[in-house]
């Protein structure tokens, strides 16, 4: 069963990816329109025994996926216990909508998945959809198109997860090193980049509350009229008509020509005189910060900051009320209607890490 775990977390883990980024994943003919059926259904038990034939066939072609049960013959696979040893515990991991067991609760007693088990069944279109999905996957060989079919059904049940809602944990005590810790994860996230601006935003506003700064810290995503008012940046710190910084958070390597094109595009236009490009360790070269310091004469300090580093410096410098401050900005962002339920799940599971 371990071959079975392993190729759903990486198939999911791609699948969140791609719901962070906005990108659909492919979907092989015919698929969608019987794929909506099955996860519209009110019958869970559906759309999970078909992970699990998917999961099978890909694995093992010589199992027949119409046969969940070893009774039922040589070729027949264990559906009940790949369920309740692998995908039943991993959807309730991932928090994903799902039924305490399709053996248990629907598909008991050796059935097959044939037109003779119909009957029994309430939603009796949803089960007809099955069936052809079940008869496509298992004429299909390729494993390419079979791991697209197992992406697709797993993109949709995280659009299931994002219906619900998740409550945040609340850390109560944690101390700078875990603090240091904690960052030091969710930066690393894949979170198409949100993680750090929400880490850096809420930063700011910590150490805006403890030091009693006069600061409004506006960032583009949340404060629309930002893009609009010819500041460039992902996040605008002012002073009453005061700009005091704009910081750019970038996960991408910055060299002489992003500083250049920044410059003449953002920086100049609006006269920004302070500049800061938030990156990850080394990701601005010696040539980006050679152009920007040809800036520095010209009156603009444009500067190159590691996010990890300003992060955790700067929660010692707040203290242990700015750091409580801190995570109460942070939680705030996170419980935002518009934050996909992936980046709250990521945030509980690292934080319980601190806990357990």
């Amino acid at each position: 069963m371990s071959e079975h775990r392993l190729l759903l977390e990486e198939a999911f883990a791609k699948a969140e990816l791609a719901f962070i980024k906005n990108e659909s994943p492919a979907v092989v003919y015919g698929i969608d329109g019987l794929g909506d059926l099955i996860f519209a259904s009110s019958t869970q038990a559906y759309r999970e025994v078909l992970l699990g034939c998917v999961l099978t066939r890909i694995i093992d072609k010589t199992k027949d996926i119409q046969l969940p049960y070893a009774k039922l013959g040589k070729h027949a696979f264990n559906g009940r216990s790949l369920d309740e040893q692998v995908i039943n515990p991993f959807l309730r991991e991932k928090n994903a909508p799902c039924s305490r067991g399709p053996y248990l609760s629907v598909f008991r007693r050796s059935v097959a998945f044939t037109g003779a088990t119909r009957e029994g069944l309430k939603d009796k279109k949803g089960y007809d959809a099955l069936l052809t999905l079940i008869e496509t996957v298992r004429n299909e060989s390729d494993n390419t198109v079979l791991k697209t079919i197992l992406a697709y059904l797993l993109y949709n049940f995280i659009l299931l997860r994002e219906e619900s809602r998740v409550e945040l944990t609340r850390l109560r005590r944690i101390s700078l090193s875990q603090f240091r810790n904690l960052i030091a994860s969710l930066v690393s996230k894949k979170s198409g980049g949100r993680f750090p601006v929400l880490l850096i935003v809420s930063m700011l506003e910590a150490f805006a509350n403890r030091f009693s700064l006069n600061w409004r810290i506006q960032w583009q995503g949340i404060n629309v009229a930002d893009a609009a008012s010819g500041v460039g940046g992902d996040i605008t710190v002012t002073e009453g008509t005061r700009t005091v910084i704009v910081v750019e958070v970038t996960e991408r390597p910055v060299d002489a020509a992003t500083v250049r094109a920044t410059f003449s595009g953002k920086i100049a236009p609006s006269k920004i005189q302070e500049y800061m490009f938030m990156v990850h360790t080394d990701q601005a070269g010696t040539a980006a910060r050679e152009q920007a310091d040809k800036y520095f004469m010209q009156g603009y300090e444009v500067s190159f900051v590691d996010m990890w580093e300003w992060l955790t410096s700067t929660l010692a410098t707040v203290g242990s009320e700015g750091r409580q401050y801190f995570q109460e900005c942070l939680l705030r962002h996170l419980s935002d209607k518009a934050v996909p339920n992936t980046l709250k799940l990521m945030w509980n599971e690292e934080a319980e890490r601190l806990v357990y």
